[in-house]
């Protein structure tokens, strides 16, 4: 922008366009619209479970009955898209129950497009929730400690991607931060005819102290260690770019920052350098905080979720994943 070239208007006066409601939409230069909003979702097994998690208010662990009302209720208010997280009921080191074919998320899968055939299913592909050990990837143990192995996990991934697209998912979201995972799910793909299938890659997730919250939901605490081998260093923006650069060289259609707003700085990059559709992840703890503060009276719960997503499109994101989807699709039909 050329601020010197204001200085030839001296009649112009920005407040004029704030005078009318209408108006000021009407040159509002972002916007929230309902259309860019995606709902996560827990699955597990069972029928009538809504088991509260106790960190997020309004956010439960679902059975696939109880999974597909709450996709129909959030469809119906013009949401257009869920992302489904699996609870397995039981787990051990080879994660089979992510790519079994009658798993949990396969079960909500070809549930939720019997039902709600125009909804898009997206799928998380991890290995964490069903892991004993709560990594991402398969562990060796040796005199040194423990590691988690980034190769051979990849075709655990692979599998567990091409089971949900059979089961009927539209999209898939590797999120487990494994070098190459991207390129092995799309060349598993395009062997199993699944070529056109979208990749939305978990292209920059930091590890961050902001998933708190989510670990209690997906039970998907690591049992010892941390993630910080193959999580990203939160310290580093550079190398969030050659990440993202690297995922799309692989095959991902679609990349996504995680967390959202404590990293709109790399949304802004990513979105800017590589201008492929992008996606925010607006994670557990700033859905709880935002909960918890407005629970106590201290914050205006709709003003704050409305503005801090507005941030996160502001600052690039064409995608919006936020628990409280539904309740943004009801202030945006409402406002």
């Amino acid at each position: 922008m050329n601020l010197q070239a204001l200085g030839q208007f001296p009649a112009y006066r920005p407040r004029r366009l704030r005078q009318l409601p209408a108006l000021r939409r009407m040159v509002s230069e972002t916007q929230l619209s309902v259309a860019q909003l995606v709902l996560p979702l827990f699955v597990r097994a069972g029928n009538k479970v809504r088991r509260p998690i106790n960190a997020m208010p309004g956010v439960f662990q679902l059975s696939p009955d109880e999974l597909v009302r709450e996709a129909t209720r959030a469809h119906e208010l013009g949401v257009p898209a869920v992302l489904l997280f699996g609870i397995p009921g039981t787990k051990d080191n080879r994660a089979s129950g992510a790519y079994a074919a009658n798993g949990i998320v396969q079960q909500a899968v070809r549930r939720l497009k019997k039902e709600l055939p125009q909804l898009l299913v997206i799928t998380d592909v991890c290995l964490c929730e069903y892991m004993t050990h709560g990594h991402c990837g398969i562990v060796q143990r040796d005199k040194h400690g423990a590691r988690v192995l980034n190769d051979p996990t990849l075709k655990l991934l692979a599998r567990a991607a091409a089971s949900h697209v059979e089961a009927g998912a539209d999209i898939v979201a590797p999120s487990d931060m494994m070098d190459g995972r991207v390129r092995a799910i799309r060349e598993l793909f395009d062997k199993s005819g699944f070529t056109d299938t979208p990749i939305l890659s978990y292209a920059a997730k930091f590890s961050s102290a902001f998933y708190g919250p989510f670990r209690e939901a997906a039970e998907s605490a690591p049992q010892f260690g941390d993630r910080r081998s193959y999580q990203m260093d939160p310290a580093n923006a550079d190398e969030a770019l050659r990440e993202v650069a690297l995922d799309i060289q692989e095959g991902a259609d679609m990349v996504m920052v995680k967390p959202a707003l404590a990293y709109l700085d790399i949304l802004h990059r990513v979105k800017t350098e590589f201008g492929y559709p992008t996606a925010a992840y607006s994670v557990s703890a700033e859905y709880s905080m935002v909960k918890a503060a407005a629970a106590k009276g201290w914050i205006d719960e709709r003003a704050v979720t409305l503005e801090s997503l507005l941030a996160m499109r502001r600052a690039g994101a064409d995608i919006l994943i936020t628990y409280a989807a539904t309740d943004v699709a009801r202030w945006l039909r409402e406002k």
